[in-house]
């Protein structure tokens, strides 16, 4: 057995809140046995947070507690960024980059918006990055998606990548419940932040879309390339009419390479019941890859959590110590592709559209005369389903009218919809949801 190399790396932390109070404590409890892992011990130097006074874990020496972020970004072998946000991080992390460091982040915000030019300034300083927390949480995802298939053509991936969302809507879905009753439960459960909009508007997953089609497709894609529609319009009403068609609502990251470029969306989409994605359950993730070569994988998991988000990070601390214990690096991020961005015209789908109608003789073909009129061509219709409202100003009875249609985009679905909605018969706001297989 080689002979230990005594010589400690350094490690530095930023932040000390769920994930790095437990990203420290990974790194302190089992250091005997990272040590034996790596080849040379590691050692924590420093963690910045706001408040020392407010950090009290028994794993963290007091002595290394700091608001002096920027010399402990500076002065390490490896620096961890979980401070969050993208002003202050990139500052740090440019930082420590050019202070010769490498570093390891769980941040998707900071990667989404200026991972292309953190990826080339790693690079050319000869240092690593590593990110395997910023999607998909404990998922070993990322690592696999730059190494594993470095030698596929990955064409899409889907994932649920939110835990907050996929907890609302399975929630929802199993338990009949109302959005706004489980936001609130997902909320005193931890599940939720006070404020969930990052969460349930889709733009978390936005950012994790982002670097999924950087890494799968070699090329520049940051979060203003990236269309986001969130789950908030998501009703009772929308999950019965899911459940009767035996299908499930899940919030996707879809990332595609077509003829017309590349696309990175984030929707709530319709499920069948046998769809892999449609049994994942809670506050889990996952997220469905289909390469040329190796086809269909998927990879499940813990996708969020102050100590399942740890184990990512010290995993990523434990492959950098590895290499510079080697006296080398990882292997960089090529971008060599300079992909256009698909048009939104470009994405074709089946889209199931909900109205809210009033329940008389020639409102059905009313409605299909104007898809057909747009060119848009129905598949389904179903008329069984009650609404649970009522609209102010009609005495009569409101009845859903739940059609599907064939393959078409969504600049003419949304045009047809908006024809639809100025007709005298139809009430309400309607809803609009992708219909994946």
């Amino acid at each position: 057995m080689a002979q230990l190399n005594e010589t400690p790396i350094r490690v530095g932390l930023l932040g000390a809140g769920t994930v790095g109070s437990q990203t420290a404590r990974l790194l302190v409890e089992q250091k005997d046995e990272l040590a034996a892992r790596i080849g040379r011990p590691i050692e924590l130097v420093g963690v910045a947070c706001l408040d020392p006074n407010e950090v009290n874990y028994p794993w963290i020496d007091k002595s290394l507690l700091t608001t002096d972020t920027m010399k402990v970004a500076t002065n390490a072998d490896i620096v961890i960024e979980l401070i969050g946000g993208t002003g202050a991080a990139r500052t740090f992390v440019m930082a420590a980059i050019e202070s010769g460091a490498s570093v390891v982040t769980a941040n998707k915000a900071l990667l989404a918006k200026y991972g292309p030019e953190i990826y080339a300034a790693a690079e050319a300083k000869g240092v690593d990055i590593y990110f395997e927390a910023a999607v998909g949480g404990a998922i070993p995802f990322l690592l696999p998606l730059r190494e594993s298939l470095a030698g596929d053509k990955v064409t899409s991936m889907l994932g649920i990548v939110n835990g907050t969302t996929n907890y609302i809507l399975d929630e929802m879905t199993t338990k009949g419940l109302q959005f706004d009753d489980v936001l609130k439960e997902a909320q005193a459960k931890g599940y939720a932040e006070a404020d969930p909009t990052g969460d349930i508007e889709g733009h978390d997953a936005a950012n994790k879309a982002a670097i999924m089609a950087t890494l799968g497709f070699h090329t520049n894609v940051t979060i203003d390339d990236v269309s986001v529609e969130g789950i908030t319009k998501i009703t009772a009403d929308d999950i019965a009419a899911a459940t009767a068609e035996h299908k499930v609502i899940k919030l996707l990251a879809v990332v595609e390479n077509g003829e017309a470029g590349v696309s990175a969306r984030v929707y709530p989409a319709l499920l069948p019941e046998t769809h892999p994605l449609a049994s994942v359950h809670g506050s889990f993730n996952a997220i469905f890859v289909k390469a040329e070569a190796a086809d269909d994988l998927m990879f499940y998991g813990r996708g969020a959590g102050g100590a399942p988000t740890a184990s990512a990070v010290v995993g990523d601390v434990v492959a950098e110590a590895r290499h510079i214990a080697r006296g080398c690096t990882g292997p960089t991020i090529p971008m060599y592709n300079k992909l256009p961005k698909a048009p939104i015209e470009a994405s074709r789908a089946a889209f199931a559209v909900r109205f809210l109608i009033h329940d008389k003789p020639g409102v059905l073909a009313a409605i299909a005369k104007e898809f057909a009129d747009n060119g848009v061509s129905i598949n389904g219709v179903n008329q069984d389903l009650k609404p649970t409202m009522k609209e102010p100003g009609y005495d009569g009875e409101l009845q859903q009218l739940r059609l599907v249609t064939h393959l078409t985009d969504e600049v003419t679905l949304r045009k047809t919809v908006d024809a639809v909605c100025k007709l005298d018969c139809v009430a309400g706001e309607p809803s609009i949801l992708r219909v994946l297989d």
